[in-house]
């Protein structure tokens, strides 16, 4: 018996992802890292459909005609784009929402759960065929091609959840970031994406407060001093007034 297996550098064949290909669906919406930690502003990578089919077929999560015939198909109606780009964006946010969850020990959003679910109803479906030498494999599309390629990126995440380490899955601790990442450290205890920005700024920031502080009691000192110092060195009123003063008979 032969069987068929699905060629990943095919850019005409679409193929499964791994877990860090959805971490990077999730991460095309982040918040750009800049050189001022306190800066940080939502960049989106997926702004457009077309940059959304791009993406998908780069990725090898969609057929190179099947992104083609959308990209004709919206071309011609406009507003039918539109309903497919936010389509693309409610299942990223709702996967981002699932993520937090695991990554925070909380439950998810309900209406996020709902959106993950229908995108992974859509999963293509593996079946037996016959073959000149005996039996191969196929699959069959459920949904359209972008309803496929959602399904395709949600699937890790619930093959991590069943048979993986879904408490290795992390968000940035640097706010300003929320990268989403896996921890393949030894200890399992990374906190940061990358210790070269994140890890490296949260550092220098709690370096810089810890200055502030030692200023500040540094100035709160020298002025106790300075008063203090006042003090010892003002005359004694009370003992000059009664020592002046003329004693009766």
């Amino acid at each position: 018996m032969t069987t068929q297996r699905l060629q990943t550098t095919d850019p005409n064949h679409a193929h499964d992802v791994s877990l860090e290909g959805t971490f990077d669906f999730v991460n095309t919406y982040d918040l750009e890292n800049t050189y001022d930690v306190d800066k940080g502003f939502a960049v989106d990578r997926l702004p457009t459909l077309e940059a959304a089919l791009a993406w998908f077929v780069e990725r090898g999560v969609i057929h190179y005609e099947g992104a083609e015939r959308w990209r004709e198909q919206t071309t011609a109606e406009p507003s039918a784009g539109a309903e497919e780009l936010a389509r693309i964006h409610a299942v990223r946010a709702a996967l981002r929402e699932v993520v937090d969850s695991i990554a925070e020990e909380r439950a998810p959003d309900p209406a996020a759960l709902d959106t993950v679910n229908r995108a992974l109803h859509a999963r293509q479906v593996i079946e037996l065929i016959p073959a000149w030498d005996g039996v191969s494999v196929d699959h069959r599309h459920v949904g359209d091609p972008i309803d496929d390629a959602l399904a395709r990126l949600a699937d890790p995440l619930v093959r991590e959840l069943t048979g993986g380490h879904p408490e290795r899955i992390r968000i940035c601790d640097n706010d300003r970031c929320r990268w989403v990442f896996y921890d393949t450290s030894r200890t399992g205890r990374r906190r940061w994406c990358d210790m070269a920005t994140c890890g490296n700024r949260a550092k220098a920031a709690r370096h810089r407060a810890r200055a502030k502080a030692g200023e500040a009691g540094e100035s709160g000192e020298a002025g106790e001093s300075g008063q203090a110092r006042e003090a010892d060195t003002a005359p004694n009123t009370s003992a000059t007034t009664e020592s002046s003063t003329p004693l009766s008979n």
